[in-house]
């Protein structure tokens, strides 16, 4: 587990957290189980994805900028609506995606970037039969991916492990900056 490192309180006690990552890597399920344990709303970012996008992928064509913004746009407002802490998957690529995201409130964002080797990934994407999004577009999201940077609060999270553990390291990232005003709503 890598993070970066630095003081994200915002004194209106609000939070957000977003899941990101290459498909497959298990956003929505470190999401789910997280905003679960914050007891706090999730955003399944797929869920926001136009007809359009989901169209555009299922035929195995990655999106472009222009695709993307209203949908990132659509993230951002879902997380700031959702209360005071809210957990979004989204795939968050690269850093002009996370700034749209973060928008104004970048002191409050935090990003937890689920990371695993290709051919994990490449295993995960044959295994599960029930998304849009297929194999071929997974060396597009790796060419597009940008780390995290120094000055982008968040962790990066090896997904080798259990699905137990990176959710525990999941857990471990964001309780401690939760607003003291959401004190007792995490379990």
């Amino acid at each position: 587990m890598t993070t970066h490192p630095t003081e994200h309180s915002r004194p209106d006690g609000h939070r957000q957290f977003v899941v990101m990552g290459v498909t497959s890597c298990g956003k929505s399920a470190v999401a789910a189980a997280l905003a679960r344990s914050l007891n706090t709303a999730y955003i399944e970012g797929d869920a926001l994805h136009g007809e359009h996008n989901i169209a555009k992928m299922s035929r195995g064509e990655p999106l472009t900028d222009a695709d993307r913004w209203p949908w990132l746009d659509r993230v951002a407002t879902a997380l700031l609506q959702a209360g005071p802490v809210a957990v979004a998957s989204c795939s968050a690529l690269c850093r002009r995606y996370r700034d749209r995201i973060r928008g104004e409130h970048a002191a409050t964002t935090s990003f937890i970037h689920l990371h695993g080797e290709r051919d994990v990934i490449a295993a995960r994407m044959q295994a599960r039969t029930d998304h849009f999004m297929p194999l071929s577009l997974l060396d597009s999201q790796l060419a597009l991916l940008e780390p995290l940077e120094q000055d982008e609060h968040g962790v990066v999270i090896d997904i080798t492990s259990s699905l137990d553990s990176v959710v525990e390291q999941t857990v471990a990232f964001a309780t401690p900056l939760l607003p003291p005003s959401s004190t007792g709503q995490h379990t």
